[in-house]
């Protein structure tokens, strides 16, 4: 890389080096830089003006506003750490409020109508719900058939099984077991039989990026720089994967109540 410390310049990704880094930064939700994983996921998926996509998980809406900016679409930016009223005030600087719509919403819970969208992305965020081998039923009905479902984030170049690693023990927490590789993802979802895996990889050199952007905008975060220098990618990195919603699968219903009669029946024997 031969980007200028803190400048969040990189070859590797010239669409998002056109953003002010200031407004990078001030638009911060995780720890990744959101318009980095959303142009390397874009890379490969098919975005054309006018589709209707839902970034799940959008954080302050940074990434909505880049793909509204950079393909033309319309985005519903939903998460629900963050507030929709800040969201809405940087969407209408950015000068993309007739295009792009803050949501406040689980990802459990959608307010959204079957098939509406054309795709769904999430960026840095499906790993706090999608491994839940029941999730994808549920997301995909939001999804036309043969839409695309997107997800780019931080996970693992290869699965752990066994104990952790002693060099990433500083860092680790029991919550990032939610943490795993493109491999996974390809059969977590294949096995679903409700979408077909187009892509499933790991970024080149992913650990350096996610070293480069913990130094811009954490420096003090020594323990995250540190086990990523000790890493070097053997288990850290950025993954990818896309797939699109199976046209000859039929979802099952989501069950909001089962309807059942009450009958009083003696509580003891007699």
């Amino acid at each position: 890389m031969t980007s200028r410390p803190g400048s969040l310049d990189s070859p590797r990704f010239p669409r998002s080096s056109r953003y002010h880094p200031d407004w990078i930064r001030s638009s911060v939700s995780g720890g990744a830089n959101s318009l980095w994983l959303t142009e390397w996921l874009t890379q490969a998926m098919t975005l054309q003006s006018g589709m209707r996509v839902l970034d799940l998980g959008c954080g302050r809406g940074a990434s909505s506003i880049f793909l509204h900016r950079e393909f033309d679409v319309q985005v519903w930016a939903t998460d629900l750490w963050f507030g929709a009223d800040e969201r809405l005030h940087r969407i209408r600087d950015a000068g993309a409020d007739h295009a792009v719509f803050p949501i406040h919403a689980d990802a459990r819970s959608l307010p959204f109508a079957a098939g509406f969208f054309d795709a769904v992305i999430s960026i840095d965020s499906f790993v706090y719900y999608g491994t839940d081998d029941l999730y994808l039923n549920y997301l995909a009905r939001f999804v036309r058939p043969g839409g695309q479902i997107g997800i780019a984030g931080a996970g693992l170049t290869q699965e752990i099984d066994g104990p952790v690693p002693e060099h990433l023990r500083g860092w680790w927490e029991p919550s990032m077991a939610c943490l795993h590789s493109a491999h996974w993802w390809h059969r977590h979802w294949e096995r679903s039989g409700i979408a077909r895996v187009d892509l499933a990889d790991t970024m080149t050199d992913g650990w350096k990026h996610w070293l480069e952007w913990q130094r811009a905008i954490a420096p003090d975060n020594e323990a995250e720089i540190n086990v990523l220098n000790a890493d070097r990618g053997r288990h850290l990195g950025y993954v990818r994967a896309v797939a699109r919603r199976r046209s000859d699968t039929v979802l099952d219903e989501p069950i909001y109540s089962i309807p059942v009669t009450y009958t009083k029946q003696p509580l003891y024997r007699t």
